[in-house]
């Protein structure tokens, strides 16, 4: 699955670290729900971290299709809020 983090590129992920994306995004969902905006952050910036962590970067001049659009760590509640789907940033 390739990954595109807002602002920073892409990044190629083994399907197999789906479940652990999916439960950060979750969690995630959740804080932006409640209005949680400390929760929202930390969540962010750790679900970030993990596609960074888990991830190959794909060279900058690569021009791959990405499956997920991660969004910015600058990002606000209310940007992300626009990006998400009924399933949050990560379907399933």
């Amino acid at each position: 699955m390739i990954v595109r983090i807002m602002g920073e590129g892409q990044v190629k992920l083994d399907d197999a670290h789906f479940t652990e994306l999916n439960k950060l995004d979750d969690e995630l969902l959740a804080e932006m729900e409640g209005g949680d905006e400390a929760g929202f952050r930390r969540t962010l910036a750790t679900l970030l971290d993990a596609a960074r962590r888990l991830g190959t970067p794909l060279p900058d001049d690569a021009l791959e299709p990405s499956d997920l659009i991660l969004p910015s760590p600058e990002a606000t509640l209310e940007e992300v809020r626009e990006l998400l789907g009924d399933d949050g940033l990560i379907p399933g």
